[in-house]
């Protein structure tokens, strides 16, 4: 049996509500020897949608990584699309992290010549353009988005199925798309009815960087330290 690991689900906004979410459906797809922590942003904004948003909370998901190297934290994954304050991340963590994006997106490669981001709201689709260009996985994808705020599925996402559900199948009809990723954390719960309506796979972020993250630990690897993501040399307290 594999030794017992603490993984840290990082959510960058304040909303405790939405750590409650993503934690649930982390659970889910966790091994047994996996103890997961949910962290919420101590300050900073409500949810992430903007550039301003994205700034707030890489400093937050920087607090919670510091805090967790603290406290015994194996490894972390961050829970926002878009992979918010994931580099600075990688510099201070001493175990593997893993963004939600580059998790949902790595595994779609895996399972599709060609797949489709479905993300809300359409302000947010360049977060996802973003990571499809470090990823080099670009011309393999589409973005789409629903007009409705993060904010909407704190508690849950059921209530937005078949606008994703519409998005979803026009993606498959009209960019060629084989499989979708849901691109936000409060989206978890669209995965098997998505799946059984649209009969292709549904890859979510979270769910994929939970079990990345346990794989690298189980084969004893984390973020290399040659140069791009070395330690910063001076780790003083963070401003309040």
């Amino acid at each position: 049996m594999s030794a017992p690991r603490t993984i840290m689900i990082v959510n960058p906004n304040t909303t405790a509500s939405m750590t409650r979410t993503v934690l649930a459906g982390a659970e889910a797809v966790a091994g047994p020897s996996t103890r997961l922590v949910g962290s919420t942003a101590a300050r900073g904004v409500e949810s992430v949608e903007s550039n301003t948003d994205e700034v707030w909370g890489a400093l937050a998901v920087l607090e919670q990584v510091r805090t967790g190297e603290t406290t015994g934290v194996d490894g972390y994954v961050i829970a926002c699309f878009g992979d918010t304050g994931l580099p600075a991340a990688k510099e201070t963590a001493r175990g593997p992290v893993v963004g939600m994006t580059e998790a949902a997106l790595f595994t779609a490669a895996l399972l599709a010549a060609r797949f489709s981001v479905v993300t809300l709201p359409p302000r947010t689709r360049e977060q996802s353009h973003r990571v499809l260009r470090e990823t080099g996985l670009a011309h393999r994808a589409t973005v789409r988005a629903i007009e409705e705020p993060v904010a909407e599925v704190h508690g849950g996402s059921l209530h937005l199925l078949d606008a994703v559900a519409g998005e979803a199948a026009a993606a498959l009809a009209a960019d060629g798309a084989e499989a979708i990723v849901l691109g936000c954390a409060g989206l978890a719960d669209l995965v098997g009815p998505l799946t059984e309506r649209l009969g292709v796979p549904v890859v979510e972020g979270v769910a994929a960087a939970v079990t990345l993250v346990e794989g690298l630990l189980a084969q004893r690897l984390s973020t290399s330290r040659v140069a791009t993501y070395a330690p910063p040399e001076r780790l003083g307290p963070v401003p309040a």
